[in-house]
């Protein structure tokens, strides 16, 4: 890692320079920053700067002023984080690089992701009503050893509002408010309701949305010219979430606490342009989901201040969660010159899944000798999934169609289940230094149920890996705190990879079964340094992630019904590496300015020329604002470049060989209008795409689907 140790070298010489500088600083008279608490990288509140891995930490502030689709619509802007997918509820997150099932998804720090989603998309964040989150907390890396399988490349945990606790004042308080955006022309009401009777706590928030799809704007990128607006089909989408939590003190250190979530989307889909646009011969590939339902439901127990020989502190949860969805498919290969005209394959496809999640987790803390901490517990979860496709292809141009109909699942019904017990100790070796060192061992098994139409054996895997971590903290100063880390992480085939088995969506061509696949394996080094000083707060990292037994799919050599065979299989070796660095600072009379950097290198280490390249090369994102001292009124300008990607193969997208850089703008604001009788009236607004640049986001550029042009977006709300 060469070029990332100059770079590191670089910014710690940056970054210990500006604690001298401002170390002799102990009092300004400019605003200090507000200090950044984060509890998903250890398990317990830590400040951020003083966590022994990346994190990133979006608050209630900055959700509040940005006004998103879905949390994961925030990451564009952020540092190693980027996104996959577009419209309004198809954004998915990617964390340097990586995306999909090797990412972990968490609400509360509980896991989202199920067996039954592919690899390459991962479980939606949108099923969690950004109404109700609180602040997102993201680790860079693998976090294997405090949340078991998928956490390979990252985490992202969805932290939403409880229920009024002890010391809440009581009496009923809530807020409605109503956002429109204009490229989407969305309509959301959102409300939340809540009180506190004596030990008791309630809350209850809901949200509407419908949204169209949207259109991108005119204009050049890469090799693809749209001499007009483009409509983005399937981006809109109609869906609704009503949550309600309660809470009761059963003493003044220990607490029950219980949730109920309720996800209906309508109509949603990946998005895709008439493929005409493209030229002549180009394949038509849209896929939607006509119905999704996602119920979860929460119960649990947390303790403080227990001090047993066992543990200061506890917290038990049990969870249940229903996920069903449908989707359909429609794809259309011309078969192009020297056929008739419209001739290719037809092939319409429709899944039903339905996958049931129980779950559990216990963990304890405990402080030994009066200055190290251990964290330790247990999880486990299984998923139930029942699945039903049906299929239909045709070839058309060449007389009366002939309609080939399948009704087989292609995937069998399954059962995934997954225990796990973990250990983490935050050893105090002085008072400069810390040690965090932690292991997890997990067993994992799958197996296939009896499934209508389908007459072979039944199939069943098992394995039991086991992974862990070390990292250290070291206080150079008062205001630098050097980090590095070296940790391990685990992803357990699912359900798909291991056991679909019939013809491929697009009809040419067969995958077959692969119950024997071993676990993906990460090894992820990360050294950084930190600096807070005064109005300043800054980072730099860098980090390298292998990726062992990579899961892809690739050709066996032999036919099925005379088409090419196809299996999931074990590869070499992944690398991801590069850099990031942050600096945020507050200056005189209420203005504050902050940007960041990412470069990113992904490489096939066993074969080189197998371009693996899925988000961006480099990112620089940065933000002036300004913030009326008594906050009544703020007002932001935001720019993002991002950097040309030539790692990607020349015939996998309409862009040419090389995905071309772009830089968007935006302008936003926000005033507290008046306050009158308890209620006080807000206002934001914002313009995005300012420059209504025609561009897509890296992983959107294959399967190319442009963002939308110039929008201007406004939310109203009450708070009493």
């Amino acid at each position: 890692m060469p070029t990332a140790l100059r770079f590191l070298a670089l910014s710690i010489g940056a970054l210990l320079a500006i604690s001298r500088a401002t170390s002799a600083q102990s009092d300004t008279t400019r605003p200090r920053q507000l200090e950044k608490v984060t509890v998903t990288a250890t398990r317990t509140p830590t400040s951020a700067f003083n966590v022994p891995l990346p994190v990133n930490v979006i608050d209630s502030v900055t959700l509040h002023d940005r006004q998103p689709n879905t949390a994961v619509d925030l990451f564009r802007e952020q540092p190693g984080l980027d996104v996959n997918g577009v419209g309004t509820n198809q954004v998915r997150p990617t964390i340097r690089g990586m995306r999909g099932q090797r990412i972990l998804l968490l609400e509360d720090g509980l896991r989202l992701n199920n067996a039954r989603r592919q690899q390459d998309f991962g479980e939606l964040p949108a099923i969690i009503d950004v109404v109700e989150v609180n602040r997102i907390e993201v680790v860079r890396g693998p976090l294997s050893v405090l949340y078991g399988t998928d956490a390979i490349g990252g985490a992202v945990n969805l932290i939403t509002r409880a229920a009024p606790s002890r010391g809440t004042p009581s009496g009923v308080h809530g807020s409605l408010a109503f956002r429109y955006s204009s490229a989407d022309h969305q309509r959301r009401p959102s409300g939340v309701l809540e009180q506190r009777f004596g030990r008791w706590g309630f809350r209850v928030s809901g949200s509407y949305r419908q949204t169209s799809s949207y259109d991108a704007p005119a204009g050049s990128f890469g090799k693809l010219v749209l001499p007009s607006s483009t409509r983005v089909n399937d981006t809109g989408v109609r869906d609704h979430d009503v949550a309600a939590s309660a809470g009761l003190d059963l003493s003044a250190t220990q607490q029950l606490f219980a949730k109920a979530e309720s996800y209906q989307a309508i109509d949603a889909g990946f998005g895709y342009i008439d493929p005409s646009v493209f030229g002549a011969d180009q394949p038509l590939i849209a896929i939607r989901y006509p119905k999704q339902s996602v119920d979860r439901y929460t119960l649990g127990y947390r303790a403080s201040a227990l001090g047993t020989a066992l543990a200061d502190q506890a917290e038990i949860t049990t969870y249940y969660l229903r996920n069903a969805r449908d989707l359909d498919q429609h794809i259309f290969v011309p078969f192009g010159p020297g056929t008739p005209p419209g001739a290719g394959i037809d092939v319409r496809s429709h899944n039903f899944t339905d996958i049931a999640t129980f779950g559990m987790r216990a963990e304890a803390t405990k402080v030994l000798f009066g200055r190290h901490l251990l964290t330790y517990g247990a999880d486990a979860f299984r998923d139930r999934s029942n699945n039903t496709d049906s299929s239909s292809t045709v070839v058309v141009g060449f007389g009366p169609p002939h309609p080939r109909n399948d009704v087989v699942s292609k995937v069998p019904n399954a059962t995934y289940r997954s225990a796990g017990l973990f250990a983490q100790t935050d050893f105090h070796v002085v008072e400069r230094l810390h040690i965090i060192l932690g292991g997890r061992a997990q067993d994992v098994r799958a197996d296939t149920r009896v499934t209508a139409g389908q007459a072979g054996p039944l199939l069943g895997s098992r394995e039991t890996p086991v992974v862990g971590t070390a990292s250290s903290v070291f206080r150079v100063t008062e205001q630098l705190n050097l980090i590095a880390s070296i940790g391990r992480g685990f992803r357990s085939p699912n359900l798909v990879e291991r056991f679909f088995n019939g013809a491929t969506p697009e009809g040419a061509g067969y995958q077959k079964a692969n119950p024997g696949l071993s676990p993906e394996t990460s090894l992820n080094i990360d050294v950084g340094a930190r600096v807070r000083a005064g109005p300043i707060a800054a980072e730099a990292f860098v980090f390298q992630n292998d990726l062992h037994n990579g899961i892809t799919i690739a050709p066996t050599g032999d036919s099925v019904n005379r088409v090419p065979a196809f299996q999931n299989v074990n590869v070499g070796k992944l690398r991801f590496s590069g850099g990031e660095a942050q600096l945020s600072l507050q200056l005189p009379l209420g203005f504050s300015t902050s940007a960041n950097y990412s470069r990113l290198s992904s490489k096939d280490v066993r074969n080189p020329n197998n371009p693996i390249g899925d988000t961006y090369s480099s990112k620089v994102a940065g933000e002036l604002a300004y913030r009326q001292p008594a906050g009544r009124f703020w007002t932001a300008y935001g720019v993002r470049h991002n950097g040309e990607q030539k790692d990607v193969l020349a015939r996998s997208t309409p862009l040419g060989p090389v995905i071309p850089s772009f830089t968007v703008h935006a302008i936003r604001a926000g005033a507290t209008l008046f306050e009158r009788g308890g209620i006080r009236h807000s206002l934001t607004a914002s313009v995005d795409n300012l420059t209504n640049r025609l561009y897509s986001e890296f992983s959107n550029a294959s399967f190319f689907r442009p963002e939308a042009g110039r929008s201007a977006s406004i939310a109203y709300a009450l708070a009493f």
